[in-house]
């Protein structure tokens, strides 16, 4: 947000997270079948991807009730991520270890957009 306490969404940790998490889920995702590349692999990827995009984003906007607005967008692509990953373990395209990974990743960037959210309601 051009006049908010951060100068950038670069700046912002929970962004390199999501980042990174993203980064993982490519990662992971080049090992699943070939058929599931329009199926489920390209939601997981596509989930993934909009968590730090809709941060950066929200970030860029003019007011904080935007910038929320958009945190609460990125909430709900983390939720879908889990459930994705929630149907990947079960179809036998990521293991249990890999799974609860993930988990703890998706976890702790769901605390910090909470956190963020908060720090700009109090903010606003």
């Amino acid at each position: 947000m051009g006049n908010s306490q951060h100068k950038s969404y670069e700046d912002l940790q929970v962004w390199e997270k999501s980042v990174a998490l993203a980064k993982q889920i490519y990662s992971i995702t080049k090992h699943f079948p070939k058929d599931e590349l329009y199926g489920l692999t390209s939601q997981i990827r596509r989930s993934s991807v909009s968590i730090s995009s809709n941060i950066a984003e929200g970030c860029g906007r003019n007011s904080y009730g935007e910038f929320i607005q958009f945190l609460g967008i990125a909430s709900g692509s983390l939720a879908e991520l889990h459930t994705q990953l929630l149907i990947a373990i079960d179809a036998g395209y990521v293991d249990k270890s890999t799974f609860d990974n993930f988990v703890v990743s998706i976890k702790e960037i769901g605390r910090m957009i909470n956190g963020l959210k908060n720090s700009l309601k109090n903010a606003a």
